[in-house]
């Protein structure tokens, strides 16, 4: 018997998977704030419901795809939330990024109900979740991994079982330090080539072929040399992931320091009113500091 698909959330990323899951033959019920966003997911064949709770009582497996820790808190336990309408043995998955600590808080109350969490965020971006590659990062119980893997399967290419609730929080927010201070190394290189005389366009070229090599330097160094900064994911978005790294290091008592610095540049992005392009564009606080444009 096929699942039965709950999506609540259909942003930038939220949007592709769901339609993805259409195409897969799934059935699927949909909820998100603005109704209109529903529109399209609607005329491929989605159910749109009012509510969190309404989606939860007609699904097998819940996906939320929200932006931030109280989002995801709202959408599970508020007044009209996931808890109220799902059944046991049913299955969340939060794919949204938030804190690993109240990920387990999450796990612990819906526990109570029989409702198994899995915390699952992604990355890969909107191309990513459009393609159906994105990377997968699981945190959860194993017999829920694999109840819902299929699933994943439509959505993602590399899916990865990290461990207990929180594992998969704790990855993500792995991935997002390394993504910023890689993209502050690849603009100050940048930046270095072009106060020496040197094409930053040859020197990416050169380093794609060393160890310098990354899917950061291959994608986002176009972008910082192109000046093209159309969200594809977006800069406060990556503040807020950056912050989530900060606060889990302070909770463990830990230094960060290469991470404290990309959020610094992040936070200077956002003073300048950049929040709605791609974190990528953080090379322009670097830029102008330096006084040079790539």
């Amino acid at each position: 018997m096929t699942a039965r698909i709950g999506f609540i959330g259909l942003g930038i990323m939220g949007q592709p998977m769901a339609q993805n899951l259409i195409k897969a033959g799934y059935p699927l019920a949909v909820h998100a704030r603005r109704p209109d966003i529903m529109k399209p997911l609607v005329n491929a064949g989605a159910s749109a419901y009012e509510n969190a709770q309404a989606v939860a009582a007609q699904s097998d497996i819940i996906i939320t795809m929200v932006s931030d820790t109280p989002d995801v808190e709202q959408v599970i336990l508020g007044d009209q939330g996931v808890i109220h309408g799902a059944q046991a043995d049913s299955g969340v998955v939060d794919r949204s990024t938030i804190s690993p600590s109240a990920t387990r808080r999450l796990a612990e109350l819906l526990g109570k109900k029989c409702i198994l969490l899995l915390d699952a965020p992604v990355s890969g971006g909107e191309q990513g979740a459009i393609d159906g590659s994105l990377s997968i990062m699981v945190g959860g119980k194993e017999e829920t991994f694999q109840k819902v893997l299929p699933v994943f399967e439509v959505l993602g290419k590399n899916i990865v079982h990290i461990g207990e609730h929180g594992a998969g929080q704790v990855t993500k927010a792995c991935n997002q330090l390394v993504i910023a201070q890689t993209l502050v190394a690849i603009t100050e290189a940048f930046v270095l080539a072009k106060v020496s005389g040197v094409d930053p366009a040859k020197v990416r070229e050169a380093l794609l072929g060393g160890f310098a090599s990354s899917r950061v330097l291959e994608a986002h160094g176009q972008r910082i040399l192109d000046h093209n900064f159309e969200p594809g994911f977006k800069a406060r978005l990556h503040q807020k992931d950056m912050r989530i790294s900060m606060e889990a290091a302070h909770e463990l008592g830990i230094a960060l320091s290469g991470a404290a610095l990309a959020t610094q540049q992040l936070n200077a992005l956002i003073g300048e009113g950049l929040g709605e392009e791609d974190s990528s564009a953080l090379a322009t606080i670097l830029e102008k500091v330096s006084g040079v444009t790539i």
